[in-house]
Protein backbone atom coordinates (compact mmCIF):
# COMPACT_ATOMS: atom_id res chain seq x y z
CA UNK A 1 0.00 0.00 0.00
CA UNK A 2 1.36 3.43 -0.88
CA UNK A 3 1.33 6.30 1.52
CA UNK A 4 -0.32 9.41 0.19
CA UNK A 5 1.44 12.64 1.08
CA UNK A 6 -0.47 15.00 3.33
CA UNK A 7 -2.34 17.78 1.65
CA UNK A 8 -0.25 20.93 1.48
CA UNK A 9 -1.32 23.63 3.90
CA UNK A 10 -2.73 26.65 2.21
CA UNK A 11 -1.04 29.86 3.13
CA UNK A 12 -3.41 32.66 3.89
CA UNK A 13 -2.16 36.08 4.96
CA UNK A 14 -4.50 36.24 7.94
CA UNK A 15 -3.54 32.80 9.23
CA UNK A 16 -0.48 33.97 11.21
CA UNK A 17 0.81 37.24 12.49
CA UNK A 18 3.64 38.85 10.53
CA UNK A 19 7.00 38.65 12.29
CA UNK A 20 7.77 41.84 14.17
CA UNK A 21 11.11 42.35 12.39
CA UNK A 22 9.51 42.23 8.96
CA UNK A 23 6.64 44.36 10.22
CA UNK A 24 8.97 47.08 11.52
CA UNK A 25 11.10 46.85 8.38
CA UNK A 26 8.02 47.90 6.38
CA UNK A 27 6.43 50.22 8.94
CA UNK A 28 9.33 52.59 9.62
CA UNK A 29 10.39 53.38 6.02
CA UNK A 30 6.80 53.70 4.83
CA UNK A 31 5.93 56.02 7.72
CA UNK A 32 8.95 58.21 7.00
CA UNK A 33 8.31 58.23 3.25
CA UNK A 34 4.63 59.11 3.53
CA UNK A 35 5.21 61.79 6.16
CA UNK A 36 8.06 63.29 4.12
CA UNK A 37 5.84 63.33 1.05
CA UNK A 38 3.15 65.27 2.91
CA UNK A 39 5.66 67.78 4.28
CA UNK A 40 7.49 68.25 0.97
CA UNK A 41 4.25 68.59 -0.96
CA UNK A 42 3.07 71.26 1.44
CA UNK A 43 6.38 73.15 1.33
CA UNK A 44 7.46 72.67 -2.27
CA UNK A 45 4.23 71.85 -4.07
CA UNK A 46 1.75 74.23 -2.48
CA UNK A 47 4.17 76.77 -1.02
CA UNK A 48 6.12 77.39 -4.21
CA UNK A 49 2.94 77.57 -6.29
CA UNK A 50 1.56 80.25 -3.97
CA UNK A 51 4.88 82.08 -4.07
CA UNK A 52 4.96 81.89 -7.87
CA UNK A 53 1.41 83.24 -8.11
CA UNK A 54 2.66 86.58 -6.70
CA UNK A 55 -0.70 87.60 -5.32
CA UNK A 56 -2.90 86.40 -8.19
CA UNK A 57 -5.86 85.01 -6.26
CA UNK A 58 -7.01 82.71 -9.08
CA UNK A 59 -3.62 80.95 -9.21
CA UNK A 60 -3.51 80.71 -5.41
CA UNK A 61 -6.97 79.13 -5.39
CA UNK A 62 -5.94 76.69 -8.12
CA UNK A 63 -2.83 75.76 -6.13
CA UNK A 64 -4.97 75.18 -3.02
CA UNK A 65 -7.42 72.97 -4.89
CA UNK A 66 -4.56 70.98 -6.45
CA UNK A 67 -2.98 70.54 -3.00
CA UNK A 68 -6.27 69.30 -1.56
CA UNK A 69 -6.56 66.79 -4.42
CA UNK A 70 -3.04 65.47 -3.86
CA UNK A 71 -3.64 65.06 -0.12
CA UNK A 72 -6.88 63.16 -0.86
CA UNK A 73 -4.92 60.77 -3.07
CA UNK A 74 -2.34 60.20 -0.32
CA UNK A 75 -5.07 59.68 2.28
CA UNK A 76 -6.82 57.06 0.15
CA UNK A 77 -3.54 55.29 -0.63
CA UNK A 78 -2.53 55.23 3.04
CA UNK A 79 -5.89 53.81 4.10
CA UNK A 80 -5.67 51.10 1.43
CA UNK A 81 -2.18 50.22 2.67
CA UNK A 82 -3.50 50.09 6.24
CA UNK A 83 -6.22 47.64 5.19
CA UNK A 84 -3.67 45.47 3.38
CA UNK A 85 -1.38 45.53 6.40
CA UNK A 86 -4.36 44.56 8.55
CA UNK A 87 -5.05 41.58 6.31
CA UNK A 88 -1.43 40.49 6.71
CA UNK A 89 -1.76 41.10 10.47
CA UNK A 90 1.17 43.52 10.56
CA UNK A 91 0.34 45.47 13.69
CA UNK A 92 3.07 48.13 13.53
CA UNK A 93 2.50 48.81 9.85
CA UNK A 94 -1.20 49.35 10.50
CA UNK A 95 -0.41 51.73 13.37
CA UNK A 96 2.10 53.66 11.25
CA UNK A 97 -0.36 54.01 8.37
CA UNK A 98 -3.16 55.11 10.68
CA UNK A 99 -0.88 57.78 12.15
CA UNK A 100 -0.09 59.03 8.65
CA UNK A 101 -3.82 58.93 7.83
CA UNK A 102 -4.51 61.12 10.87
CA UNK A 103 -1.77 63.51 9.77
CA UNK A 104 -3.15 63.62 6.21
CA UNK A 105 -6.66 64.16 7.58
CA UNK A 106 -5.40 67.08 9.66
CA UNK A 107 -3.60 68.57 6.66
CA UNK A 108 -6.74 68.10 4.59
CA UNK A 109 -8.97 69.73 7.22
CA UNK A 110 -6.58 72.67 7.55
CA UNK A 111 -6.32 73.15 3.79
CA UNK A 112 -10.10 72.97 3.41
CA UNK A 113 -10.56 75.45 6.27
CA UNK A 114 -8.12 77.89 4.66
CA UNK A 115 -9.89 77.47 1.31
CA UNK A 116 -13.30 78.11 2.90
CA UNK A 117 -12.18 81.06 5.02
CA UNK A 118 -10.53 82.81 2.07
CA UNK A 119 -13.84 82.74 0.17
CA UNK A 120 -16.13 83.75 3.04
CA UNK A 121 -18.32 86.83 2.52
CA UNK A 122 -17.46 89.93 4.47
CA UNK A 123 -18.99 89.95 7.98
CA UNK A 124 -20.71 93.32 7.43
CA UNK A 125 -22.90 91.99 4.62
CA UNK A 126 -26.08 90.62 6.20
CA UNK A 127 -28.60 90.69 3.40
CA UNK A 128 -28.18 89.89 -0.22
CA UNK A 129 -28.14 93.02 -2.30
CA UNK A 130 -26.02 94.71 -4.89
CA UNK A 131 -24.09 96.56 -2.18
CA UNK A 132 -22.83 93.42 -0.44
Amino acid sequence: MTNTPPAPKRWRPWSHRTHWGVDLAFAIPLFLLETAWLVLDWMLGFGLEVWAAQGDQDQIDAAGVAHIGRVWVVLIAVLIMAVLAGIFRARWTVIAHLLVALLAGGVLADAQHQQDSSHAPSPGCIRYSANC
